[in-house]
């Protein structure tokens, strides 16, 4: 794999999530460390990760968890040192951040999704943004408005 300057300085971004902006009116974004396993690691140093279907969940003594992301296993660790694909991932942020996001989630149409993966002086860490919903009429115009941009884009190169 070659390695572009980027990530010669361990600072490189592992997977996004294309969905989110096209889902979700982003109105904020938090980065989050998150707690992984070693063969984790390895595996995001792979670029072998799929955010899309990500979301944020909290428990009741304020931890924010990520569910439903895959990081593949890394095909050369021991079975008994190899992670399941899309289990729950614990995030790390500070309290104050956590009791603003919990209180944002309590409100009606509002989500906590990953918006990407990266790596920041070698450690891995997660943006997290607070998105409301886009109804399908909003995402009709979204796409109309990207098509005509593509138009005008090739129309006067």
């Amino acid at each position: 794999m070659k390695k572009n300057k980027a990530q010669d300085n361990n600072n490189y971004i592992v997977a996004k999530n294309k969905k989110a902006k096209f889902n979700y009116i982003i109105e904020n974004t938090y980065e989050a460390g998150i707690v992984l396993t070693g063969s984790e690691i390895k595996s995001l140093r792979k670029n072998s990760a799929s955010i899309s279907d990500g979301f944020v969940t909290f428990s009741d003594d304020y931890e924010m968890f990520l569910n439903n992301i895959f990081i593949a296993e890394y095909k050369f660790s021991a079975g008994f040192f190899a992670h399941s694909p899309k289990r729950k991932r614990k995030l790390l942020m500070h309290h104050k951040e956590i009791v603003k996001l919990k209180k944002a989630l309590d409100t009606k149409g509002i989500s906590i999704v990953p918006t990407k993966i990266y790596f920041k002086n070698g450690i891995a860490k997660v943006e997290v943004a607070v998105g409301k919903g886009k109804k399908l009429y909003d995402k009709r115009d979204a796409i109309k408005q990207r098509d005509v941009d593509r138009d005008l884009n090739r129309r006067y190169k």
